[in-house]
C-alpha cells in the first residue's frame, strides 16, 4: 500500500489544533480552529478527492478520538468522507488506549514503525494518515511516507506543534502538484526525493 499524509499547516509549519479551539490545547495553545476563516470550495473538493482514493486509514490516538466521536454519527450515504471513514479499515497508533470501539478499527502494536512497514507491504491502494501529528513525525523519522499532501494556510502563529520539529529526520522533497485556492490556501503535493542535496555558497572559480 502507498502511505499518504494529509494535513493542514500554517506558513511557519504549525499543524496543531486546526479544527477547534479545544482540539489540542497543549502548550497552552491559544489558536485552535485557525483554519476555518479560510474554508472554501476548492479546499473541500481537494479533501473529498483525497478521501475517494483511500483504501485504509492510519490514525494517531488524538485524531482517532476526534474522528470516532463524530463520524460514526454521520449516516448520510452520500457523504463521501463519512462513507469512507466508517466503512474502511482503520489502524490506530496509541500507547494509552487498550481498545478501540469504532467499526473496522484496530490497534497497532508497540512497534508502530514496524507495523506500518508491514501494512505498506500489503497489496492495495492508499493507506491515508490525516492529521495525527505525533504519528506523522514518527513516520517522517522512519522514512515511511510516500506522499505529503499539505494545505498551507496564509497565517503564521509563532507557537504550536509543527509537522517538521527540530531534530526531525532531514530529507529532500519533490513538488508534484500545487494550486492556490480563492482564500489563499496553497495545496501542495510532494514526494520524498532522497537526502538533502549538498550545496555551497562560495563564488564560482
Amino acid at each position: 500500500m502507498r502511505l499518504t499524509l494529509h494535513t493542514f499547516v500554517t506558513l511557519d509549519g504549525v499543524m496543531q489544533s486546526p479544527g477547534d479551539r479545544n482540539e489540542d490545547p497543549d502548550g497552552p495553545f491559544e489558536y485552535g480552529g485557525w483554519q476555518f476563516a479560510y474554508g472554501d470550495a476548492e479546499v473541500g473538493a481537494a479533501i473529498v478527492g483525497w478521501f475517494e482514493k483511500a483504501e485504509a486509514f492510519l490514525l494517531g490516538r488524538k485524531t482517532y478520538q476526534i474522528f470516532s466521536s463524530y463520524w460514526p454519527h454521520v449516516t448520510d450515504p452520500h457523504n463521501p468522507i463519512a462513507t469512507k471513514l466508517n466503512a474502511l479499515l482503520k489502524y490506530v497508533a496509541s500507547t494509552t488506549l487498550d481498545s478501540v470501539e469504532w467499526a473496522h478499527a484496530s490497534l497497532l502494536g508497540a512497534d508502530v514503525p514496524a507495523d506500518v512497514a508491514r501494512l505498506k507491504e500489503q497489496p492495495g491502494g492508499e493507506l491515508q494518515v490525516h492529521g495525527s501529528g505525533d504519528l506523522a513525525r514518527t513516520l517522517i523519522d522512519h522514512d515511511l511516507i510516500d506522499e505529503f499532501r499539505l494545505l498551507y494556510y496564509p497565517l503564521h502563529l509563532g507557537t504550536g506543534k509543527r509537522l517538521f520539529q527540530d531534530g526531525a529526520r532531514a530529507g529532500a522533497l519533490r513538488l508534484v502538484t500545487s494550486t492556490t485556492t480563492s482564500s489563499g490556501v496553497v495545496i501542495a503535493t510532494y514526494e520524498p526525493a532522497g537526502p538533502v542535496p549538498p550545496g555551497s555558497g562560495g563564488n564560482p572559480a
